[in-house]
């Protein structure tokens, strides 16, 4: 198991937790938010690392018409692989 995988396992835990530990509602949503958004981002990561690289260089900030342009290309190409990905485990 990679260390990126060992991560994952750790905020899926620390997420089952939250579910366990706070009742469901709005109380659990914002108390776990963080620990949801945690694990999406890993789990993105480890399906498709290069293509999540590129979309968290490209669109974390403002910039040129032409950044943007690359952002939304890098955006299409983490959706593809995403989409790949999805199909390749439901096989």
């Amino acid at each position: 198991m990679s260390r990126e995988e060992d991560k994952c396992e750790r905020v899926e835990r620390a997420l089952r937790e939250c579910h366990r530990r706070v009742p469901s509602g709005p109380s659990r949503d914002t108390a776990c938010r963080h620990l949801n958004h945690a694990l999406a981002t890993c789990l993105v990561s480890l399906a498709c690392p290069h293509e999540w690289e590129a979309v968290r260089t490209l669109c974390s900030t403002a910039g040129t018409a032409l950044k943007r342009q690359q952002c939304q290309q890098a955006q299409l190409s983490l959706s593809l692989c995403l989409s790949l990905s999805s199909q390749q485990h439901n096989m």
